[in-house]
């Protein structure tokens, strides 16, 4: 990695799009959590809502200084960059307006840490950044928040242990949304409006969003994954007991732990096989509403990429900026089960789980974190520069973190 001293900068850490709904939550969480004396600074393009956000967040942050920065103005997103060690970022949709920060991270030696769930996005952050990236010595992370850590760091973690144990790599690796209470973000809707356009704007990206190794910074040396390796049969599963089926995020997550897998020098195994899938309860109706979500999907997305059906849609789908009250956010959960079978044969399971609307109130805490370990654990941190996923550019010390701020991880063989 390049060697950079870190203390030199104006800032320790920077939040853009802190103005935003997640924003605002991440914000809170850092003047609730960051220790004193950790250099936080507010980024967006209004000084005048910066200033309400932080006057909200009490004592600790009322020193916080304010930088105003348009993602559309090259000169403000570089002088960004190169005034802190890291940015932490909810400005999205990212594959419209992040790359531009992304390259000023990458060339600054600036570290960095999004909530994006843009497959088109994080490619082209790989294509076009990753050798500045590694040559300046930044840690350019994706996805930390509900999309990916409950999956990257889960995965990393069995792994983990698997090695720990001697038994040799993972292969056949399944994840379950077992349970999920919460609310549709309307970032992550501008999101999927975003590809879908792209998509439909240019047909030959679709065979990349496809490709289950999208992400990989090695396409060629990855192993052949047979014709569908993300699908999933309905069907009931007994080690649950309930019905399982598709689960929205596991076109974007089964990318990104695939892409932790290779950054990582497939330490996960070369025969590593993951999938995802979601939990439909064990009644008579739990196969019938798999159906529906799978048909959903396709219809939604399908929409999304039409003029016209797209108008309509956006009535009723969550607006970019609106999310739920504090008690649902509150309310909210996710408990996830993660099983693998070892080269050895042997059987291991890991639990992510926690209190807080995913979407939000979980995922301000995953992002804060992420940028808290990037700014103050260097020395723990994986040896490792370029774009990469949680699991590969922050490690472990990430799901320490966590477990910290009150999330479960545990790795057992049941």
């Amino acid at each position: 990695m390049g060697a950079r001293v870190r203390g030199q900068r104006d800032h320790d850490v920077v939040l853009f799009g802190a103005t935003g709904f997640v924003g605002r939550l991440t914000a809170a969480y850092l003047a609730e959590h960051a220790p004193s004396g950790v250099r936080v600074a507010l980024a967006g393009r209004s000084p005048e809502r910066l200033a309400a956000v932080r006057d909200d967040l009490g004592p600790a942050a009322a020193a916080w200084p304010l930088v105003r920065v348009d993602a559309a103005d090259p000169d403000s997103v570089r002088a960004l960059a190169r005034s802190t060690d890291v940015v932490a970022t909810t400005v999205g949709p990212y594959l419209r307006y992040g790359l531009p920060l992304v390259h000023a991270c990458a060339e600054a030696g600036t570290d960095y840490a999004d909530l994006t769930g843009e497959v088109l996005f994080v490619r082209e952050s790989l294509d076009t950044c990753a050798d500045a990236a590694r040559d300046s010595g930044a840690r350019i992370v994706h996805s930390c928040g509900f999309d990916s850590v409950p999956s990257d760091i889960g995965v990393l973690l069995l792994a983990e242990r698997v090695r720990a144990d001697g038994e040799g790599t993972l292969e056949d690796t399944t994840l379950v949304v077992r349970s999920m209470r919460g609310g549709v973000s309307g970032g992550t809707v501008d999101s999927a409006r975003a590809m879908a356009q792209a998509v439909a704007a240019d047909r030959s990206l679709a065979k990349l969003v496809v490709d289950p190794y999208a992400l990989s910074p090695d396409r060629d040396a990855e192993p052949d994954a047979g014709a569908s390796p993300d699908s999933v049969r309905i069907r009931r599963d007994a080690s649950i007991g309930a019905w399982v089926g598709p689960f929205v995020m596991a076109p974007y997550n089964t990318r990104v732990v695939r892409m932790s897998n290779a950054l990582q020098g497939w330490a996960y195994g070369r025969t590593f096989r993951y999938r995802e899938a979601m939990a439909y309860g064990d009644d008579l109706a739990a196969p019938l509403r798999a159906v529906g979500v799978s048909v959903g999907l396709a219809v939604g997305l399908a929409g999304l990429a039409f003029g016209p059906t797209r108008a309509v849609l956006d009535r009723f789908l969550p607006a970019p900026g609106e999310g739920p009250d504090e008690e649902s956010r509150r309310n909210g959960g996710f408990d996830i089960e993660i099983r693998t079978r070892t080269t050895t044969g042997g059987v291991y399971r890991a639990v992510v789980a926690a209190q807080g609307d995913p979407g939000y109130q979980a995922t301000a805490v995953m992002l804060g974190e992420s940028a808290l370990a990037l700014t103050l654990d260097g020395d723990a941190l994986p040896d490792i520069a370029g774009v990469l996923t949680a699991a590969s550019g922050i490690g472990v010390r990430l799901a320490e973190r966590l477990r910290t701020a009150g999330f479960t991880l545990t790795v057992d063989r049941p």
